[in-house]
């Protein structure tokens, strides 16, 4: 898919483009492709005269690959977090910025830009040019990733409920959603830390090429202190998220000891019964409790004397 984009009045305007003239406009600041098609690439790469980079190109993850400066203008390959229903992943944006325009290309649409356009399109001069939409993105990106972590802390906050006040109430299936649940969170903020050493990484290069005023570059100050506080708050949440997978553990472990406790137990208790039954069985002439008419109901008694005793006797030391 193919966008531009104009400013009108202070606001982010979206213009309809079908041909090369449409997207050369003076007024484009911004165009946006999402999984573009080869005709859209061919259009683009004829307008901008830059060459556009294939997938395999955006997910190199050396920095000078990621971020330089040719006769095209500045390009920024950056992560960006893209989170759903089945977890969390980093989808690369490549940046093109030329001549107070800015090309951005992904494979598939992300929350960051859609909530970004939505702020542009509403609050007017929110925007003013390419740098401020590029620098825009990104903070609105740490905005995003900032959200994340809060529900992650609010996702292992209710997992901490669940295993330190009612550990006694968890089975072996609760445990194993338990530990499945923190796993997903633990990946996400994997990917979230991922996300945010990335963005430092482009900002720094950002800041290095000299491309902004001076009031962009003190944005984009503050956005590199925003994102060191939650970088360092990832770090606490990977602390969180051991000591709730040692808790978890522990209670397994705990609960395959009570297992093997009862085992142990009820192998101690039939032991004397199974000692005095073997005894009697033995084919021996000269047992004389075996001609007597007490003798098989005393072995019994015997027997279950013999399986009450140690019964009685771990019940009162409080081992059961």
């Amino acid at each position: 898919m193919l966008a531009a984009f104009v400013l009108a009045e202070g606001r982010l305007r979206q213009i309809p483009v079908t041909t090369a003239a449409e997207l050369a406009q003076p007024s484009v600041v911004w165009v946006d492709l999402v999984d573009p098609t080869d005709d859209e690439r061919e259009l683009v790469q004829a307008v901008f005269r830059v060459e556009l980079p294939e997938d395999e190109d955006l997910e190199d993850i050396e920095e000078s690959a990621r971020c330089y400066v040719d006769h095209a203008g500045l390009h920024i390959n950056s992560y960006f977090l893209h989170q759903d229903s089945d977890g969390a992943d980093n989808v690369t944006v490549a940046f093109h910025l030329n001549r107070g325009r800015l090309l951005t290309m992904r494979q598939e649409e992300l929350a960051v830009f859609r909530l970004f356009r939505l702020r542009a399109r509403v609050q007017s001069g929110f925007v003013e040019t390419a740098e401020d939409i590029l620098l825009s993105i990104y903070a609105i990106s740490v905005e995003y990733d900032a959200d994340v972590l809060e529900g992650i802390y609010t996702a292992l906050d209710q997992v901490s409920q669940e295993v330190l006040k009612r550990a006694d109430e968890i089975n072996d299936e609760k445990m194993g959603e338990t530990l499945a649940h923190i796993a997903k969170q633990e990946d996400v903020n994997g990917k979230v830390r991922l996300d945010l050493m990335d963005t430092r990484r482009a900002l720094s290069f950002l800041l290095r090429s000299r491309v902004l005023d001076r009031e962009q570059e003190n944005d984009l100050r503050e956005i590199l202190r925003d994102l060191e506080s939650l970088n360092n708050h990832t770090g606490f949440l990977f602390e969180k998220i051991n000591f709730l997978m040692d808790a978890v553990m522990g209670l397994i472990n705990l609960a395959q000891n009570k297992i093997i406790k009862i085992f142990s137990i009820a192998s101690v208790v039939f032991l004397p019964p199974t000692l005095v039954a073997s005894i009697y069985g033995m084919n021996f002439a000269r047992m004389p409790e075996l001609s007597q008419a007490w003798g098989y109901p005393v072995a019994l008694v015997l027997m279950v004397c013999s399986g009450i005793a140690p019964y009685w006797f771990f019940k009162r030391k409080g081992w059961l």
